[in-house]
């Protein structure tokens, strides 16, 4: 299953890099440059793992860091009180244009849409296979919507990169024209070309698929409200009968069970450093301390384990990795200059804990980095589906879909969970929404889910968050000050 990764690592090395001392002192052998690379089959492919190999770079992830996770309610800060200062500021909403985690992932998208656009504007030109070529265009737009798809949410209103070397005067496109001529386009061309899940070979998995592009598509629909096509996009994939999901909740995430049958599409890695495979996204959050598995930083939210705790959700333990617990034989202790439990005024509102759904299995950091990161799920498409369905008019069927979710949710704790019968649109909406937090808690995914359904100052207002602003992030300052004034600054910053 990760053996594509290989692929991937040595083109990032031999055609990418640009530091090393040999490539300095030594007389180029050849000259690899837009119009000579790609030029053949061979080179497209290696085009295309390049682009795919952005997934694993630490600053395409917001940054290096789970801000998404952090200004959101299911996560804060986490790490010690004296490390990560500089991210603090997200959970509070005071984030400014100059903090360098915006900066690194807006230039790190921008370099990895610069990897789909070199394959898209080249491989055309070669004289190759047909079906090879059009999947390798297919992978290569469903990467750029996808790198796109976060500078859209994001930051809004954002240059539109089509060309290999554009024009150094661009200045912000409207969102919906990144949408019109960008994203949408680039994933129904993936949908089309693309192969089923099925259809590829086992070295192959972890490449875009059609269901991936139909996933993505919808979740971008559900973004921007069109729950019309959210219900089309989504019965495709439930249709295809190319996923279903994890029978238990407890093996959704497990090392020994990555690229399972409910992954719709997950960025694999192996249990070593970056050049060798690994993903350094796990790391970020890993257990601080004993055993050394990372930084600590994303911890579970106090309040996320309390409501797990009074609903008697079982998605608790598999889902927050907590002191003194044993995992795969590994005991978890934790870190002395990290606070086991904060308080305020005499109420617990913070304890040292980890994100559990990106546990691998090792007592060094070097393993953490194994962690595969899922971004698009099943249950995710299950409960896209059951929310349109219900803004559609719809409530009765969506219940269905709903169900699912909290029946494996609960498992054989029949006492837990029960089903919901509740077919009020309005009352269904909210309950949809409270399900998609705790069965998607801390992949990402809660943050946008309260700005796209207005919920955001509601939930969020306690942390600071501002409406009107803190829908997006700040363009970065250095991009402003480069563009001399062309790009401009988002509303409140």
């Amino acid at each position: 299953m990760k053996k594509t990764i290989n692929t991937v690592i040595i083109i990032a090395i031999l055609l990418f890099a640009s530091c090393s001392e040999d490539f300095l002192i030594q007389p180029p052998r050849a000259a690899l440059t837009v119009g000579s690379f790609p030029a053949s089959e061979q080179d497209a492919l290696l085009a295309v793992n390049a682009a795919y190999n952005s997934l694993r770079t630490w600053q395409i992830n917001t940054g290096g860091f789970p801000l998404l996770d952090i200004m959101a309610d299911d996560a804060v800060k986490g790490s010690n009180p004296g490390d990560g200062t500089d991210i603090a500021v997200y959970d509070k909403f005071a984030q400014t244009p100059t903090e360098g985690s915006i900066e690194r992932w807006y230039k790190t998208l921008y370099e990895a849409i610069r990897r789909t656009n070199l394959v898209i504007n080249e491989v055309p030109k070669i004289d190759m296979e047909t079906g090879l070529k059009d999947r390798i265009l297919a992978e290569a737009r469903f990467l750029r919507a996808l790198y796109y798809s976060d500078l859209a949410r994001g930051f809004g209103d954002v240059p539109k990169v089509m060309e290999t070397d554009p024009p150094l005067d661009l200045q912000r496109s409207p969102v919906q024209e990144i949408l019109n001529e960008i994203i949408y386009p680039d994933l129904e061309f993936a949908m089309v070309n693309l192969p089923e899940r099925s259809q590829y070979a086992p070295e192959d998995m972890g490449r875009a698929t059609k269901g991936a592009a139909t996933g993505l598509l919808a979740r971008m629909k559900l973004f921007y409200g069109d729950f019309q096509s959210v219900e089309s996009l989504t019965k495709k994939i439930i249709s295809s009968s190319e996923y279903q999901l994890v029978g238990d909740f407890n093996n959704v995430f497990t090392y020994n069970n990555e690229q399972n049958e409910e992954s719709v599409f997950e960025i694999s890695a192996l249990p070593d450093w970056f050049e060798n495979g690994g993903n350094q996204y796990g790391n970020t959050q890993g257990v601080r301390g004993t055993p050394n598995k990372g930084w600590g930083f994303c911890r579970p939210a106090y309040s996320l384990i309390d409501e797990y705790q009074k609903n008697g959700d079982p998605r608790l333990d598999p889902t927050i990795l907590f002191l003194g617990e044993i995992i795969d034989g590994i005991k978890i202790s934790g870190e002395g200059a990290t606070p086991d439990t904060i308080k305020t005024n005499g109420q617990i509102v913070e304890i040292e804990c980890y994100n559990q759904k990106v546990w691998y299995p090792g007592t060094d950091s070097r393993t953490s980095f194994g962690s595969n990161r899922k971004i698009i799920r099943y249950a995710d498409v299950l409960l896209m589906h059951a929310e349109a369905l219900n803004e559609n008019g719809k409530s009765s069927e969506a219940l269905f879909y709903l169900n699912q979710i909290r029946s494996r949710a609960r498992g054989t704790k029949t006492d837990v969970l029960p089903d919901i019968t509740s077919t009020n649109k309005d009352v269904l909406r909210d309950i949809i929404l409270e399900e998609r937090k705790y069965e998607l808690a801390i992949e990402g995914l809660r943050f946008w889910d309260l700005i796209r359904t207005n919920k955001a100052e509601q939930v969020l207002k306690n942390s600071g968050f501002i409406k009107n602003k803190n829908e997006l992030f700040p363009i970065p300052q250095s991009e402003i000050d480069i563009s001399q004034g062309r790009i401009t600054q988002n509303q409140g910053y």
